[in-house]
């Protein structure tokens, strides 16, 4: 279900958030998770994600929950290298310079996880379709009720980026890295076979867990390679997540090199069922949360 379709359907507990964020959270924590939220004493990984999304008001969340100006944060951190080639930027999809870029590439809204358009072939890009769906997802708004109050600040804009492909394989493998306290603890790879997702979830040595599943089913039977470099992946991880109570840092490793993808502060918006429940509270262990000021 894409997000504009989830917003209508939400629309009485967004109209809530607005009264209440607090109580709004604790509904679709219930309907969602099926269990009572609780935020006096959190345990788990996904009800510290709640909290976060009440309490922590980190000003550099908005910036890096967007595509294009967390491109600045990364270089403040001395990670500009990794980052993928910007080809376009701007505020109106009629602008784009369709004539100017090359046969490939990949075009983003800023502000959401899903306004993607990936053209593998612009002689079969529909032009006239790629503006249409480019206006409707710069109106969207980000699901209110959901609490991820740090995306959508920035105003949103339409970034191109250079298409990524390895030169040695079929498959781009998307590297997440949770991260807490500026420390990787738990990286996990999405699968894609028969069109089922799958994740594989990994130790920071790149340990399969077998038993473990982030809100999907696991794919013991694809062989994902340990990244070349890994351990550079690693030492980026912490750079970029030392600011923050929790992010997770995702990065590509595309003919040998690192490309940095995203961060992402509360995977699911905090509603990811995790198995067994025991790694939920032992990842809810990972995050140390402030005492909250009353």
């Amino acid at each position: 279900m894409d997000t504009l379709t989830k917003n209508i359907i939400l629309t009485p507990l967004n109209l809530l958030y607005k009264v209440s964020p607090k109580l709004t959270l604790k509904i679709l924590f219930r309907l969602k998770m099926g269990k009572k939220l609780n935020l006096n004493n959190p345990v788990t990984y996904n009800e510290k994600l709640q909290w976060i999304k009440l309490y922590d008001k980190n000003e550099l969340m908005p910036i890096c929950a967007d595509k294009y100006t967390v491109r600045d944060y990364v270089k403040s951190r001395g990670c500009g290298e990794i980052l993928n080639d910007l080809l376009w930027e701007g505020y109106n999809p009629n602008d784009i310079p369709f004539e100017d870029l090359p046969e490939q590439f990949v075009i983003k809204v800023t502000h959401g996880s899903t306004f993607n358009i990936i053209c593998e072939d612009k002689s079969k890009l529909n032009k006239k379709d790629t503006i249409s769906n480019l206006n409707k997802w710069l109106k969207a708004k980000f699901i209110p009720s959901y609490g991820e109050w740090f995306y959508g600040i920035v105003k949103p804009r339409i970034i191109i980026e250079k298409y990524l492909k390895d030169r040695k394989s079929n498959s781009l493998y998307d590297y997440k890295f949770f991260c807490f306290h500026g420390e990787p603890k738990l990286v996990y790879v999405d699968t894609w076979k028969d069109n089922k997702h799958s994740i594989n979830a990994y130790d920071t040595n790149f340990n399969i867990i077998p038993n473990v599943q982030l809100g999907y089913e696991n794919d013991l039977t694809t062989s994902i390679p340990k990244p070349d470099k890994f351990e550079e992946m690693l030492q980026y991880a912490r750079r970029l997540s030392k600011d923050f109570l929790h992010v997770r840092v995702d990065f590509y490793e595309v003919n040998g090199e690192v490309i940095f993808g995203e961060l992402t502060f509360t995977k699911s918006a905090g509603f990811g069922k995790i198995k067994p429940y025991s790694f939920d509270e032992k990842m809810g262990s990972w995050i140390r949360l402030p005492v909250r000021k009353v």
